[in-house]
């Protein structure tokens, strides 16, 4: 269960955001939220953030949460300094989760709701996600009763709708300054880190704790991620046919899911005649792949655990086979591989086996001038003026997308080869040569990183996909290096550097990418 993958909405996405009116209209707000009573005046509907209760103002609502679930919204603003923008996030975050009151208040680490997605509304004209944070101090004074609700003039409506739209429209362009700021001194503070410093000598994930890693797994609690892996049939009919079409590997044999999202890879085991089958994953979605055993009637077979590798107890001392979909971006992308391999020294009988059992990372040169212009030499004149320092904040960032075929300009080179029998976590820390043999003359404007998956020991029908600019499509597309200055090369030549891919110690999940070409050293985040 790897998404990597990129799915979360960036300020870009804002344009879905539904608008703000300043017509004084009520249906401006949406016909769901407003509704009439018997003397024709309007009233609205309010979810509560922890419960079923419903409210007909936001003041009852916080002050139900105050007095009821011991959150003071009022006191949680305060204490993290949160704007309109931040609030609208933390009611977003709150609603997609639907974590307690108590798990929020007692957060650890970097909070958890300033991610891009928790831009997006939960619920369609939530009245909360309407509220004014200057009238927050006086909400918690508001006695709550079920049919008590705030009285407003058409005239106050007016106004405070116009507040709103202005606001939403400062505050927009503040973050998407701040965003900027805060992610170019995220890339220098990256790239300047003294590793040697940090209190973690693996890098591991398994050093993380739960609060810590608790978003990357939260991001796999909704079924959209799990929709896009389950439509990428490269992915999955190779699993599938890898089991089906071997079935003397699992006859009769207990097998381990690492990280078992819906649990299709379990009950393809399972169908393929495993004698017993135990998915593991930690993210809320094993609730639902809990229900999707039941209904195939797989229970008998299947077993399901909640939690991490690293910290839970299985019901079986020892395994004969693992299998996971653990990949991510340019294959190590999320470090879940860390995982896998702590699962096999763990659980895994002498002589067991774990498929996919190879993995190729290879590199390509590319050619795609275009691009590269609209990408980085577009800073150095825009409308006459010379913005070529924002190379600084476009260069650091690896790009994951489609490249198109006819844009290699190279034989592949393969950088590093995993064998899961044998590799142990401090070996995804590494260095390689690069050597790229070129096909036509050409500029090169980026190096392509990509991957191949095989499943071959023991196998009677060894198979395979890759995730090349070549091969079919797969959610994995390519992972793009831009280089800041092309380099010209000529067919028949071969273009030498250096590649090193490190784990980021402050965050084992996302990886830091070194590459050396023709005397240039560029540094680049996955993140």
């Amino acid at each position: 269960m790897a998404l990597h993958r990129g799915a979360h909405p960036g300020p870009e996405d804002c344009d879905d955001l539904p608008e703000l009116s300043d017509s004084g209209d009520d249906a401006a707000w949406g016909d769901d939220a407003a509704w009439e009573d018997e003397d024709g005046e309007s009233k609205i509907e309010v979810q509560c953030l922890f419960c079923d209760r419903v409210d007909h103002s936001p003041q009852e609502t916080f002050s139900h949460c105050k007095s009821h679930h011991h959150f003071n919204i009022s006191a949680f603003v305060r204490k993290y300094g949160l704007d309109d923008y931040g609030y609208i996030k933390l009611i977003n975050y709150i609603r997609s989760t639907k974590c307690s009151a108590e798990s929020l208040c007692n957060v650890k680490g970097p909070v958890p709701w300033l991610n891009e997605e928790f831009f997006m509304p939960v619920i369609k004209d939530d009245s909360l996600l309407q509220f004014d944070l200057d009238d927050l101090e006086d909400s918690m004074d508001v006695p709550v009763s079920d049919e008590s609700v705030r009285d407003c003039s058409a005239c106050d409506r007016c106004q405070n709708a116009e507040k709103r739209a202005q606001a939403a429209e400062a505050n927009l362009a503040l973050a998407l300054e701040d965003l900027h700021k805060m992610r170019q001194l995220a890339q220098d503070f990256v790239m300047n880190a003294d590793v040697r410093r940090c209190s973690s000598s693996s890098g591991a994930v398994a050093d993380l704790d739960e609060d810590e890693d608790g978003a990357y797994f939260s991001s796999y609690g909704h079924f959209g991620i799990h929709e896009e892996m389950l439509k990428d049939t490269v992915r999955t009919e190779t699993y599938r046919n890898f089991m089906y079409q071997n079935q003397h590997l699992f006859k009769d044999k207990v097998v381990l899911d690492v990280g078992c999202g819906t649990a299709i890879l379990s009950m393809f085991a399972a169908r393929a005649g495993a004698k017993k089958v135990i998915g593991v994953d930690q993210s809320d979605i094993i609730y639902q792949a809990m229900d999707i055993i039941r209904l195939n009637k797989l229970e008998d077979t299947i077993s399901l655990v909640k939690g991490r590798i690293e910290e839970v107890e299985l019901p079986v001392e020892k395994v004969d086979i693992i299998i996971s979909e653990w990949m991510g971006y340019f294959l190590l992308f999320e470090s879940m591989l860390d995982s896998v391999i702590y699962a096999k020294e763990k659980y895994l009988v002498d002589g067991g086996s774990v498929y996919p059992d190879k993995y190729h990372i290879q590199l390509v040169a590319l050619c795609d001038e275009v691009k590269h212009s609209g990408k980085i030499a577009f800073w150095e004149n825009v409308y006459d003026f010379d913005m070529s320092c924002m190379k600084k904040s476009v260069l650091p960032e690896a790009v994951v997308e489609i490249v198109k075929p006819d844009t290699v300009i190279s034989e592949p080179c393969s950088i590093l080869n995993i064998n899961c029998q044998k590799i142990a976590i401090k070996d995804l820390d590494f260095t390689s040569e690069i050597s790229l043999p070129i096909t036509r003359d050409a500029s090169c404007t980026a190096l392509c990183g990509y991957f191949d998956v095989l499943f071959e020991e023991n196998c009677h029908t060894p198979v395979s996909f890759s995730t090349s600019p070549s091969s079919s499509k797969t959610h994995w597309k390519q992972t793009v290096f831009i280089l800041e200055k092309p380099i010209s090369v000529k067919a028949g030549e071969v273009l030498d550097g250096k590649i090193t891919v490190r784990k980021n110690r402050k965050d084992p999940r996302s990886l830091i990418i070194t590459l050396s070409l023709n005397n240039v050293t560029q540094t680049y985040s996955l993140q």
